[in-house]
């Protein structure tokens, strides 16, 4: 079978580090037929198109998406976080966001005295609601009046926002949405997730104790689906706490499923305590659809086209397409390969204390899997 991948290499370093993923997906004995989108900051300052919707449609016939970094200096911030990472989740629904949080053999750990077997959990994410959905605004004047409009896979909403304002100089204003169904979903996918992998505990983080609304429904759902899986221990944490015992314990933690916010703010934190960003992989899941597969860090554009940054997360990434696609061996050769690559420690970029280049690190790695895959 030859899968059909839309890739998007995007912005600074991104190009590099997905012609690296890309070596090494290939040299793992699948089949792919690669769609390039020239989408991101380049595109945009010279054609002011950020993401059409006839390119969504072709990306439709994908099998799954690989992306490598976007941003860029010379673009508004949020104008292409929004119009196109955001655009795509919403637009193929992927409504979990993954983040593998493991410590490989050979990667120092910020943390003391903490090794592999220490950090090894999964980050589930809510991906479509919660405060990251965009409806919000700001106004000076006394009165103000807005419709708010959501779109999702699992509903239309229409917000009509009346205020009016006696004495402040300027208000700013963010909603936040948590859906029943939404919350279900991704709550299930954790607990999925975990007797996939073997996993005995699930953690639900939020901040109940005072975004009550939001975060009750979400604790209410947690505990609903959590009866459906009593061989699995369950636990709440807030999102203050849980930052806390990252750092401290986190050989604690299996599986832990958060709302979107909350769940961006502690992955990258998880994504420091496995050694760095350039380690860190993430994948935009719809488990029905198409998914979206990336490194976690941004587009460094100072690093551009150096041949510097670590392709690692990025490879990491094409590894996590794999799994979702169905071919598991074909991933466990791949994350076995990169695990071998950095125990000998012979290539290494310069965030991991090496002076390999980009090119270096992708031709080990794909080097590793012909080597392993005989």
């Amino acid at each position: 079978m030859k899968y059909k991948i839309s890739v998007i290499p995007g912005d600074g370093v991104g190009p590099e580090v997905i012609q690296e993923g890309i070596k090494v997906l290939e040299a793992a004995g699948v089949k792919f037929d690669w769609k390039y989108y020239p989408y991101g900051a380049e595109h945009y300052l010279k054609t002011n198109e950020i993401l059409p919707d006839e390119a969504l449609k072709k990306i439709e016939k994908s099998d799954a998406i690989y992306l490598g970094a976007v941003g860029d200096p010379r673009v508004e911030t949020g104008i292409l976080e929004t119009h196109l990472l955001l655009k795509l989740r919403f637009y193929f629904d992927q409504y979990v966001n993954l983040r593998p949080v493991k410590l490989y053999p050979g990667v120092p750990c910020p943390l003391k005295n903490k090794g592999p077997e220490h950090v090894n959990f999964y980050v589930v994410r809510e991906n479509t609601e919660d405060f990251y959905v965009g409806m919000g605004g700001r106004f000076k004047t006394k009165k103000h009046s807005s419709l708010l409009e959501m779109r999702r896979e699992l509903y239309n909403l229409k917000f009509g926002i009346d205020i009016t304002n006696e004495g402040a100089s300027e208000i700013a204003y963010q909603i936040g949405v948590i859906s029943r169904e939404g919350a279900r979903r991704a709550i299930e996918f954790a607990f999925e997730l975990a007797k996939s992998k073997g996993k005995k505990r699930v953690t639900s983080v939020d901040k109940a104790n005072v975004l009550t609304h939001v975060y009750g429904l979400w604790r209410e759902v947690f505990e609903e689906v959590a009866k459906k899986y009593p061989g699995i221990e369950t636990e709440f944490s807030f999102v203050d706490a849980i930052t806390m015992w990252f750092v401290k314990n986190p050989e604690w933690y299996q599986v832990v499923v958060t709302p979107n916010m909350f769940g961006d703010i502690i992955t990258d934190l998880g994504a420091m305590i496995q050694g760095g960003m350039g380690l860190a992989p993430g994948g935009n899941i719809n488990p029905k659809g198409i998914s979206m597969f990336e490194p976690i860090h941004g587009s460094a554009p100072k690093y551009k086209g150096l041949n510097k940054a670590n392709p690692i997360a990025t490879i990491l990434a094409g590894q996590l397409m794999l799994e979702q696609l169905g071919e598991q061996k074909a991933a466990d050769l791949v994350e076995k390969a990169v695990i071998e690559v950095l125990k000998e420690g012979k290539v290494r970029t310069y965030d991991l204390g090496g002076t390999s280049k980009t090119s270096e690190v992708g031709d080990a790695v794909a080097g590793k899997v012909g080597e392993i895959g005989v």
